[in-house]
């Protein structure tokens, strides 16, 4: 059960991988001749235009964009949040609804195993392909950065992990939402909703004190960027609180999905 599930979503995961792979690998090969002190200066000037609170939302206030670790800390891991929250709530919102709407559920409902097995087979697997997406795109991110030039290692590696936390619990949270219908059309647009309302939440939480409470629904808080990149050590309550978070609701799921009617 569980090697059928890891096949069936191979492909998926390659080209989701891929696709942050060649992003970077543009960064890398194209970076260091943007990066110049003409060039350097420039940005420097035009960063002078955006307002503060622009430049905090996209830690640009903290750290420097004159070298390929410089941008990963700014608009770099905006991606890496972005395309990974988005291939998680994809993955979360079909990997249990395929098999009503690819009518293999007769198939799943004719092997012993219960329903049970069924969802932690799906929901082991989903987790697999999401840490070995960011660990592979951590690995990449390292090779290029040590060619590129020096950097703070202990700061990397605290920055590679950070996307785990908010990954899992989009995962979590779209797997939960999928057991409530037998379409993966309807997931599949409330999952990206999810993810680009709770990115944009999270933004406008740092742009003001005023907005400042929107960080307490955003997701994306639990990655702690800022503050890993100030102090170089992850908020051991962000970990906690994505554990709980996806604990909560993968037992929600399991519970959910024993009640519910199937489609065949």
């Amino acid at each position: 059960m569980f090697k059928r599930e890891m096949k069936i979503n191979f492909k998926s995961f390659v080209i989701w991988t891929s696709i942050l792979i060649g992003l970077f690998l543009i960064v890398f090969l194209v970076y260091p001749s943007i990066i110049n002190s003409e060039n350097m200066e420039m940005m420097d000037e035009m960063m002078k235009m955006f307002p503060e609170e622009m430049l905090k939302a996209f830690n640009m206030d903290i750290s420097s964009i004159d070298t390929a670790f410089g941008w990963l800390k700014t608009e770099g891991f905006v991606f890496v949040l972005l395309i990974t929250g988005i291939y998680s709530g994809i993955l979360g919102s079909n990997i249990l609804l395929k098999e009503e709407s690819d009518k293999t559920i007769e198939y799943l409902n004719s092997v012993p195993v219960t329903r049970k097995n069924i969802v932690i087979n799906k929901i082991l697997c989903g987790l697999l392909y999401i840490i070995l997406m960011i660990a592979i795109i951590g690995i990449f991110n390292f090779i290029g950065l040590s060619l590129s030039g020096e950097f703070d290692k202990k700061s990397y590696i605290l920055l590679s992990i950070t996307p785990l936390f908010t990954s899992i619990v989009i995962f979590a949270i779209c797997l939960f939402l999928s057991t409530f219908t037998h379409k993966t059309k309807k997931t599949l647009g409330i999952s990206l909703g999810i993810v680009f309302a709770s990115y944009f939440l999270n933004i406008i939480s740092e742009m003001g004190e005023s907005t400042e409470f929107l960080k307490y629904i955003s997701i994306f808080t639990l990655a702690d960027i800022r503050n890993v990149i100030v102090n170089v050590s992850i908020n051991p309550l962000m970990i906690a609180l994505a554990i709980v978070i996806t604990a909560i609701f993968m037992i929600l799921t399991i519970t959910h999905y024993e009640r519910k009617e199937l489609v065949s």
